[in-house]
């Protein structure tokens, strides 16, 4: 069918034919058809690619109207407002099968379900982080246990390392009692032996002059003889004691160095066993968080998270370029308004006038009877108009002096906007000299100079609403313009 391959490229989802005669005709007399599209952006997309190509081809809607009943083809465009309420059998199919929807209303629908998608996302990602920061706390809390196992054992080494310190002060102390005790032995030998060696050299240099004091020599030196074998005894008897000590303090520093070694080798084995319960306890934990991940699907999220953030950038740059092309039609729209107002201000310059309730207003041009009122006041009936006419001009030349910029910048809610500056010193004197009309005229002048030319400083006509005070539409103007050519018609006839 010459239709669907037409429509083969632009996607469409269904094709309703919309019959003007009786149902037993052949399809060529189908006269028109409702094309429907995906309710998305895509669907958006084709249908506008759709009908650009048509406008292009010269068959689409504006040429289906400009025709008249010269219409050979296939023509086609994007079912608007008008055609949605109008009382054809088009419209009446819209209504039946479509709702009409804005481009805001098709982004807000998109947004709320994104956000959904979102939030669910967003609900099972709090949740995992949820379940990692259990198995955190869990991790923290056996760091902790370790941490107070350290200090604990710490605790004990310090105390063991006291009591050793203790230990060895105390057999230090022994050990110097011992030595000290024993040099002053050995000193106190020492001199008995001298005091028994001298004796004896006495004893051998006296001879006994009679049996009598022979026998007590010989008794003396028996007796001297004893007491140096006594000291001789005890001084075997401290040198074995020394010899003994020595070997005490021997063995006490061999055991001493044996107990540290042994410390160390357990303190050494304890390290390692806490060390590896540890790392145990970490590779568990690890294995729970895998776990965990892999029963989540936690690829699965990250991919349906990855396709989301994909869909949300596709859309993102689509709506991007279609509000280019938007603003692009929106700025040809005005350009065309803009030239269709002057060319109403150039061709109705004599009927719109200032006395009509819609006419032609010079923005930036002084009102002359504030300045008129005021000179009445200050000079005779003669001279008050000429006065007038002159002040007028002056200030209607002072206003167009580039130099001259009595503005100044304000917040007004939150926006920057220019406003006059009324503390400028020709305003205040104007103010002083002339008063307040003549003031508002200047400064009203002024700000609509600022506003339709700031730059070349002249007199810009505008189509105005007298009535309300305010730049009239081009919708206004047209109406006026037709209920002013129908009075006159009326007149005539």
């Amino acid at each position: 069918m010459e239709l669907e391959r037409r429509l083969a490229g632009f996607s469409p989802v269904s094709i309703l034919p919309l019959r003007n005669v009786s149902d037993q005709e052949s399809e060529s007399s189908m006269g028109s058809v409702v094309v429907e599209f995906s309710k998305s952006w895509w669907g958006l997309k084709d249908a506008m690619a759709f009908e650009n190509q048509m406008n292009a081809s010269r068959f689409g809607k504006r040429d289906w109207e400009e025709n008249g009943d010269r219409k050979e083809g296939f023509y086609g465009w994007i079912a608007r407002g008008d055609d949605y309420e109008s009382e054809s059998r088009v419209g009446e199919d819209l209504r039946a099968h479509t709702e009409l929807r804005t481009i805001p209303d098709v982004a807000k629908e998109e947004s709320r379900n994104s956000g959904k998608l979102v939030a669910i996302l967003s609900d099972e990602i709090e949740s995992k982080n949820e379940n990692l920061r259990n198995l955190e706390c869990k991790y923290n809390e056996i760091a902790m246990a370790r941490q107070r196992v350290m200090e604990d054992k710490d605790k004990i080494h310090q105390a063991y390392n006291d009591e050793m310190r203790n230990m060895q002060r105390i057999a230090r102390e022994t050990a110097r009692r011992i030595f000290e005790e024993n040099v002053k032995l050995r000193l106190e030998l020492d001199s008995k032996r001298k005091e028994v060696d001298l004796r004896c050299k006495q004893l051998d240099k006296f001879e006994a002059k009679s049996d009598g004091e022979k026998n007590i020599l010989e008794d003396e030196k028996k007796k001297t003889a004893m007491e140096n074998s006594s000291l001789e005894l005890a001084s075997m008897e401290q040198k074995k004691a020394e010899e003994d000590v020595m070997k005490l303090a021997e063995d006490h520093k061999k055991e001493k160095v044996a107990a540290l070694t042994k410390i160390l080798q357990l303190e050494k084995q304890i390290d390692q066993k806490q060390q590896l319960e540890l790392e145990i306890e970490q590779l568990k934990g690890r294995l729970r968080v895998m776990k965990h991940l892999a029963e989540e699907e936690d690829l699965d999220l990250q991919e349906r998270v990855d396709a989301l953030n994909q869909k949300l950038e596709d859309e993102k740059e689509y709506l991007e370029n279609l509000n280019g092309a938007l603003v692009s039609k929106e700025r040809e729209s005005n350009f065309e308004l803009q030239e269709g107002r002057k060319e109403l201000i150039t061709g109705l310059d004599d009927l719109l006038n200032g006395r009509s309730v819609i006419g032609i207003k010079r923005m930036g041009e002084l009102d002359q009877k504030p300045f008129q009122v005021a000179c009445k006041k200050r000079y005779s009936a003669d001279d008050a108009d000429t006065k007038a006419a002159e002040l007028c001009s002056a200030w209607q030349e002072e206003l167009k002096q580039p130099s001259w910029q009595p503005y100044k910048i304000v917040d007004v809610d939150g926006e920057k906007k220019e406003v006059i500056n009324e503390d400028d010193e020709k305003l205040k004197n104007l103010w002083i000299e002339l008063g307040d009309d003549v003031y508002n005229a200047v400064t009203t002048a002024l700000m609509e100079i600022n506003e339709y030319n700031p730059s070349g400083r002249y007199v810009v006509p505008e189509l105005w609403s007298f009535k309300d005070g305010r730049k009239a539409t081009m919708m206004e103007v047209i109406q006026y313009i037709f209920k002013q050519w129908k009075s006159s018609k009326r007149k005539r006839h």
